[in-house]
């Protein structure tokens, strides 16, 4: 059974740092793009940071460039976010997202599995 389990949620202060992993169980992703998006209260989930399978290539949203950054471990199978200068418009639940195909385009995932989520809130 494929899961992806997030962790490192939390609450900080506006202008700190909190790094979430992702880690992958059941298959391995290291031939595959992983994402994380985020979710917040009454608003769609969105897109948040993308990486390809060998880390070579990433994508992040417009509001999150240059705070936060992607990076992944194929070794131990795990996708980290480490995010920092947070905002509160960064309070979310946010999701880890893996594509089930290998060598997939960073540009066009298609995310077949999914983790739970994890609630990072911002204070101001």
């Amino acid at each position: 059974q494929v899961q992806l389990l997030e962790s490192g949620g939390g609450l900080v202060q506006a202008g700190g740092s909190l790094r979430l992993s992702c880690t992958a169980s059941g298959r391995t992703f290291s031939s595959s793009t992983m994402g994380w998006f985020r979710q917040a209260p009454g608003k769609e989930r969105e897109s948040v940071a993308a990486i390809s399978w060998g880390g070579g290539s990433t994508k992040y949203a417009d509001s999150v460039k240059g705070r936060f950054t992607i990076s992944r471990d194929n070794a131990k199978n795990m996708v980290y976010l480490q995010m920092n200068s947070l905002k509160p418009e960064d309070t979310a639940v946010y999701y880890c997202a893996a594509d089930s195909r290998v060598y997939s385009d960073v540009l066009r995932p298609r995310y077949d599995y999914w983790g739970q989520g994890t609630q990072v809130t911002v204070s101001s």
